[in-house]
């Protein structure tokens, strides 16, 4: 109905108004995950993370590529993912 529309616009822009900045938050996050990539993971992990977040390629690209089973990639990949949960769960 048109009331509770209208009482979502206005929470919505309240909301808009009244959130707080977290943009230093964001950055801090950004720093802590760019160590945690170098200091945190395996070079194998380092190297599909890049592949897959950073060029965009998918698991069985990935396999193809490094000539490995797409089992194996996405194992890797949960464990670094792991990896970097746990280091940066501290860290914010």
């Amino acid at each position: 109905d048109t009331r509770a529309s209208e009482w979502i616009g206005d929470l919505t822009v309240w909301t808009r108004q009244n959130a707080g900045d977290n943009s230093e938050r964001l950055e801090r996050l950004r720093r802590n995950l760019r160590q945690a990539r170098e200091r945190e993971l395996t070079p194998r992990q380092r190297q599909m993370l890049e592949l897959y977040y950073d060029q965009g390629m998918t698991i069985p690209q990935i396999a193809g590529e490094l000539g490995l089973n797409r089992s194996t990639v996405s194992r890797t990949l949960r464990r670094a993912r792991d990896r970097l949960f746990r280091y940066l769960r501290y860290a914010l």
